[in-house]
C-alpha cells in the first residue's frame, strides 16, 4: 500500500513538473512574440514618376524604415499615380485604405489653413530661410495640425521655387509691367500678379504650351525641372529666378495607420521620415541643377535676383490683404529670419 502511494505521489509530481513547464513555454512564446513587434507592409502612394527627386526619398525613408525595424515593417513605394490622383488618395489616406502618401502643401490648406501661407510670395528670403522655418516649432506644429483631419505630417520634402518664365527678357520688377502671366486660379496668385504691374491670365496646365506659342500668354511661373520637361522653354527663353513662391511637399501617414502602432514603431517611423529628408533635397538640388544646365544649353536666358527686396515691397498689399489669416505662421517665419 505504502509502495502504491508512493508511485502514485511520484506520478502527480511528475504531471504537474510537465504543466508548469507547459505554462512556462506558452509564457516565454508570447513574450518572445512581443518583444519582436508587430509585422506589417504598409503602402505609400507617390503621383511622380520613379526617378523623380520626390519618389527616391519615399524609397529611402521605406529603405530606413525596413532596416531599423529589422524587415517587420515593409514600405512600399507606388509612384506615377498608380493607387490614384492626390486628392483622390487624401481621402484615402484618411480613411486608413492607404497608410503613406506624399502630397504637394498646396491642397492640405483644405484640411489645415496654416499650410495656405505657403501661397503667399516672398516671405522666404531663401532656401535656407524656409527650412529653418520648417525645421522649427511652427513648421512642425502645422504638420501635427494635420491629426485632427485623420492625418499625420511626418516630414517636408522640396520642390525648389517657383520662379517667371517670358518671352521678353526680364530682369527688374518693372519690366513684369502689362505682360500676360498665366497662373493657377486662386486668389492671391491672380492678387501677386496685379501686384507686379501684370495681367494674371488663369490657364488649365496643359494649355500652357500652346498659349505661349500663340502668344495668349507672355509668360507664366514655375520651378525649372517643369520648365524643362513641359517643354515650355521651346516657346519662351527668359528665366527670371525671383522664387516668389517656396511650396514645399509633406510626407503623410494616416492617423489610422498611426494609431495603431507601438509607441517604438512610431518613434523609428518619424525618424526615419526626417532622416530620409536629407537625401530627397540632395536629390532635388542635383536635379534642378541639371534642368538648369539643360535650359541654358537650349538657349535660356537664366537671370538671378539677387536682391529679392524690391520684389518684397512690389508684393506687400498681398500680405497686408491675405496675412491677417497667417499670423502666427508669418511671425514665426520672420523669427527664422533673424
Amino acid at each position: 500500500m505504502n509502495r502504491k502511494k508512493l508511485i502514485a505521489g511520484v506520478l502527480s509530481l511528475m504531471l504537474a513538473g510537465s504543466l508548469f513547464a507547459g505554462c512556462g513555454s506558452k509564457d516565454t512564446g508570447s513574450a518572445e512574440k512581443k518583444a519582436e513587434g508587430a509585422k506589417y507592409t504598409f503602402r505609400l502612394a507617390e503621383t511622380h514618376p520613379a526617378d523623380y527627386p520626390t519618389t527616391l526619398g519615399d524609397k529611402k525613408f521605406a529603405e530606413l524604415v525596413n532596416e531599423r525595424t529589422k524587415g517587420r515593417i515593409k514600405i512600399e513605394v507606388f509612384p506615377s499615380s498608380q493607387l490614384g490622383e492626390e486628392k483622390a488618395v487624401i481621402e484615402q489616406v484618411q480613411l486608413g485604405a492607404i497608410e503613406f502618401t506624399r502630397v504637394s502643401s498646396s491642397p492640405l490648406a483644405e484640411f489645415n489653413k496654416a499650410f495656405g501661407v505657403f501661397s503667399l510670395p516672398y516671405i522666404f528670403d531663401n532656401d535656407a530661410h524656409m527650412w529653418k522655418f520648417l525645421s522649427g516649432e511652427a513648421g512642425n506644429k502645422m504638420l501635427d495640425g494635420l491629426e485632427k483631419s485623420k492625418m499625420k505630417g511626418l516630414a517636408y520634402y522640396s520642390s525648389g521655387s517657383r520662379s517667371f518664365y517670358t518671352k521678353k527678357p526680364v530682369t527688374k520688377v518693372e519690366d513684369l509691367k502689362g505682360l500676360k502671366i498665366r497662373v493657377q486660379q486662386n486668389k492671391i496668385n491672380m492678387d501677386l500678379i496685379s501686384s507686379l504691374g501684370a495681367s494674371a491670365t488663369p490657364m488649365p496646365y496643359g494649355e500652357v504650351f500652346s498659349g505661349l506659342q500663340t502668344g495668349v500668354i507672355d509668360g507664366a511661373e514655375n520651378n525649372s525641372p517643369s520648365y524643362l520637361t513641359a517643354n515650355h522653354y521651346q516657346a519662351v527663353k527668359n528665366y527670371i529666378l525671383d522664387g516668389h513662391q517656396r511650396v514645399p511637399e509633406v510626407l503623410l501617414i494616416s492617423k489610422v495607420t498611426w494609431d495603431k502602432l507601438s509607441e517604438e514603431d512610431r518613434k523609428i517611423i518619424k525618424q526615419a521620415a526626417i532622416d530620409s529628408v536629407t537625401t530627397q533635397r540632395e536629390l532635388w538640388g542635383k536635379f534642378e541643377k541639371e534642368s538648369m544646365d539643360k535650359l541654358k544649353a537650349n538657349g535660356v536666358v537664366v537671370t538671378e535676383v539677387t536682391d529679392v527686396k524690391p520684389w518684397q515691397a512690389a508684393v506687400k498689399p498681398v500680405i497686408d490683404k491675405h496675412g491677417e489669416n497667417y499670423k502666427e505662421e508669418l511671425a514665426a517665419i520672420e523669427q527664422a529670419r533673424k
